[in-house]
């Protein structure tokens, strides 16, 4: 039994039991059986086909020239590779022609910057661009990019070949081309690779060819290798770039950022977010479409929140759609840390979108693990999601508290086996692999090269920066417990690296913003155990920095964490009521720091004892706080007897004894012993270099006090050498722009003043304060010192005018910030009534300033006040006069 096919065939072979067949396309077959051989062309005349079949066993038949015979019964047929083809080969396709699908467009597709750099077909040098890569991190409409120039292109008859490939492993790229292989140029669709390179071949341009327009777009490259074919092999290496040609364009999308996808001849474009009025238009658009409508705050607020990332905004305003709730709603989801993004995606993700915001980063991140170094990327991104999302510097994440930290969660390089025993060798604890700061750094390059972070080596502090929504996502995945020790490694690596000596501001304020970042996104962890000591440098740092109402805000806030956390009487809350009533002093609130400091000394006694170190230092602060108030004999009688405390307890070179001890040498001076001030601060500035060195922040301040009260003395002169010589160490220790370094720039041009330069220091003063503002709060101790030094030195420069009007401002801020009744508020009053007076303004001004006054340290003194007394003879004097 016989039959001939009628068309081609091509390799088959199909067996029963007991056949074989060759090459050439012979076949037998013994017992029950079926066989068939391959297409071998016409029987040549006057012979027998080749590859005929010969059947026996339970009955004989021949078949040939591509026959199929069988003889009994056939239990089982196996066939293999059976490919049948009708006529002839394949024409090519007539142009224009295009291969694979370009995705559709978006709704509310936005037309950004980055298309028309797209569409520029010529670089900055003249040269025409011809291959083009669009690279950035997942979500920010790369692909949409792509799409939109590849219509565009085709809609205006510039091409004859359009192929679009997604492009995400090697088998895809090579598949699309032996497709465009198979369309344009008659290739093989068996033999996939060599049609892939028969059609790269036939991109290249021919001499003497009809020229062909073609763009080849390969969308999302996921990495560079996937472009060269046989790498391990060299006899079948090849690269699938698309071949360089006047007529041809290659346009490239991908997450990575290795070298290997740029260099002569490509171009890169780095595709950037939205900006903010790209991100408000887009929004209104897409929910106007649908029937809703949203108050335009809210979609910009909400668009702020989302990182104008593309991808976010698409799937939260399709997410507003499906569920009904309003922007305000979902924003505050957003916000909530018991809320996942999972939870805010929609059910039906919106333009054809085939991945979901949480998980868009997720391979990128498995394959930046697979980088050089191995296993290091995933922790190194866990500590960076609970950081500063616009700026860590590379210092804090390669600390040994961080290195540490990669080296314990480095992800296995190899399969894990995990139903081994505990007490299985293999199992067995191991000492860690040691992770060195260049390790560190390449774990950055490798999240860089995969869009995850922006790491910028050549940039003083090396910051690296994390998109909000992928460090979202990626605290999304910590358990609890990782969640804990990812918080507190983080919050130790600042604590490493955060400089004692705040000089670089710009350094000192990143610092700030991380740990700020870090206390938003730890939730509990840094109060469990214990309050972390990163929590005090915080608010220690806002109060050095000049941000005092900053600073009093940390700890307050801290103050009923702690207390909710670990309990009224805890260390921890006593410390930061310390610092709290510490801030609020320099707030210049003493009235409220005195009360917050008695009520501290009283608990640390209770708690800790009378002998305590933090129960001394409490007292030594309320003792200054006192004088600060207004009671500097007070000051320097509490001081005094908390002095022998001290030294039997700390010892006479112990920081805080040392400290006591200027404080003691300052209330004396104010309590009008100028010159036991200077001989007991020269004593101090003594042992405090000893001890402490001679560039440490604290012999600074006292070296300062100590030419304060020369001046004070009546050595004008010396004060401002003094004062010369320790604002040059203050700029080379602190920095030109440390509060402490404008401080005694305030001091330094008032002394000169005094030393007979009044136009010179009033100039410096006016200057100095223009850089106050701009640095410090408008109502910082410095700015207000400065005022109140600029006022004089212009009456001592003889204009009385400006002087006046100075005061009289400085005493409005003063009643407002301080109150009416604080002492530098009177002191400012009762100086610009002695500065009317003096120049000549009517009795009528003079007595109300002072009328003002004697209420003022009427409730404060009473009627028998010392100050009362002297102000009422003022008063009188002025009646008389008058």
């Amino acid at each position: 039994m016989g039959r001939k096919n009628k068309g081609r065939r091509k390799r088959a072979k199909t067996t029963g039991a007991g056949v074989s067949a060759n090459k050439t396309g012979n076949a037998a077959a013994t017992s029950a059986a079926t066989a068939t051989t391959g297409y071998q062309g016409p029987a040549p005349r006057g012979g027998s086909a080749p590859g005929s079949v010969h059947l026996s066993g339970t009955g004989n038949a021949t078949g040939s020239d591509g026959a199929l015979v069988n003889t009994g019964y056939v239990h089982q047929m196996n066939v293999e590779k059976l490919t049948l083809r009708k006529g002839s080969a394949r024409d090519p396709a007539a142009w224009p022609h295009q291969v694979g699908v370009v995705p559709s467009s978006a709704r509310s597709f936005q037309q950004r910057a980055e298309a028309d750099r797209l569409r520029d077909a010529v670089d900055g040098g003249g040269t025409a661009v011809l291959s083009q890569v669009l690279t950035g991190m997942g979500g920010v409409g790369k692909t949409q990019l792509a799409a939109d120039y590849a219509r565009t292109a085709w809609n205006d008859s510039s091409l004859d070949v359009l192929v679009w490939i997604t492009a995400s492993t090697q088998s895809a790229v090579v598949s699309g081309y032996a497709q465009a292989g198979v369309e344009l140029c008659r290739a093989d669709p068996a033999n996939p690779e060599q049609a892939a390179k028969q059609f790269l071949a036939w991109l290249a341009h021919k001499p003497g060819q009809r020229p062909c327009r073609w763009l080849v777009v390969l969308d999302d490259v996921a990495d560079p290798g996937d472009l060269i074919v046989g790498r391990d092999d060299p006899a079948r290496c090849y690269s699938l770039w698309p071949p360089a040609g006047p007529h041809g364009r290659t346009l490239l999308t991908t997450r990575r950022r290795d070298a290997a996808l740029f260099g002569e001849g490509r171009r890169r474009i780095d595709v950037s977010l939205f900006t903010a009025d790209e991100s408000l238009a887009y929004l209104t658009a897409s929910l106007n479409s649908q029937g809703r409508t949203e108050p335009a705050d809210q979609l910009a607020a909400l668009a702020h929140d989302l990182g104008h990332l593309p991808l976010a905004l698409a799937q939260a305003a399709a997410y507003i759609v499906d569920s009904g709730e309003s922007a305000a709603v979902y924003r505050y989801l957003l916000a909530d840390r018991a809320t996942t993004l999972t939870d805010l995606t929609p059910e039906s993700l919106p333009d054809e979108q085939a991945t979901a915001l949480a998980a868009a980063w997720s391979l990128s991140i498995d394959r930046a693990d697979t980088l050089r170094p191995v296993g290091l990327a995933r922790p190194m991104l866990h500590l960076a999601a609970l950081l500063d999302a616009n700026g860590i510097p590379q210092v804090i994440v390669s600390s040994p508290s961080a290195r540490t930290h990669l080296a314990a969660h480095r992800t296995p390089a190899g399969p894990t086996h995990p139903w081994l025993p505990k007490w299985w060798p293999g199992r067995r604890w191991r000492p860690l692999t040691p992770v060195s700061p260049k390790e560190a750094q390449g774990a950055l390059r490798a999240l860089d090269r995969l869009s995850l972070i922006d790491h910028q080596p050549g940039t003083p502090h090396q910051v690296v920066r994390v998109h909000q929504l992928i460090q979202h996502a990626t605290r999304d995945t910590l358990t609890p417990n990782q969640h804990y020790h990812t918080a507190r490694t983080a919050a130790d690596a600042l604590m490493d690296t955060w400089p004692k000596i705040e000089r670089d501001t710009d350094l000192a304020r990143m610092f700030r913003t991380n740990a700020d970042a870090l206390t938003r996104h730890a939730e509990d962890a840094l109060y469990s155990p214990d309050a972390h000591p990163v929590l005090y440098r915080l608010g220690i740092s806002l109060g050095e920095s000049g941000q005092v109402t900053a600073a009093i805000d940390h700890f307050r806030s801290l103050v009923t964490t702690c207390g909710s956390s670990l309990g009224e009487d805890h260390p921890n809350t006593l410390t930061a009521r310390n610092n709290l009533a510490a801030m609020r002093g320099n707030a210049w609130d003493t009235a409220d720091a005195v009360q917050a400091l008695t009520d501290l000394v009283e608990s640390m006694v209770r708690v800790r004892g009378t002998d305590h170190p933090d129960t001394l230092t409490a007292r030594n602060n309320l003792a200054a706080m006192r004088g600060e108030a207004g009671d500097a004999a007070g000051a320097a009688q509490a001081l005094t007897d908390l002095l022998e405390s001290m030294v039997r307890v700390l010892g006479p070179n112990h920081y805080t004894t040392l400290t006591a001890r200027g404080n003691l040498a300052s209330w004396q001076g104010r309590a009008g012993d100028e010159a036991g001030a200077v001989q007991a601060l020269t004593e101090v500035v003594e042992s405090m270099v000893r001890v402490l060195g001679p560039d440490h922040p604290t012999t600074l301040t006292m070296r300062n006090n100590l030419a304060g009260w020369r001046g004070e003395a009546g050595d004008a002169a010396g004060a401002a050498q003094a004062l010369t010589e320790l604002l040059a160490d203050r700029i080379r220790v602190l920095g030109e722009g440390h509060p402490d370094t404008l401080d005694t720039r305030s001091h330094l041009a008032a002394r000169r003043g005094e030393a007979g330069d009044a136009a010179g220091a009033a100039q410096a003063l006016t200057d100095l304060l223009e850089l106050l503002e701009r640095v410090l709060e408008p109502d910082h101790g410095t700015t207000l010192t400065a005022r109140t030094n600029l006022a004089a030195m212009r009456w001592r420069a003889g204009d009385a005018t400006g002087a006046l009007q100075a005061l009289t401002d400085l005493h409005e801020c003063l009643g407002r910030v301080l109150g009416e009744d604080h002492r530098t508020t009177r002191s400012v009053r009762a100086t610009l009534a002695d500065m009317q007076r003096q120049a000549g303004d009517e009795a009528e001004v003079v007595q109300a300033t002072l009328t003002d006054l004697l209420e003022s340290l009427g409730r404060i003194q009473g009627s028998d006040g010392f100050e009362v007394l002297i102000v009422r003879e003022d008063l009188g004097h002025g009646r008389r006069q008058a």
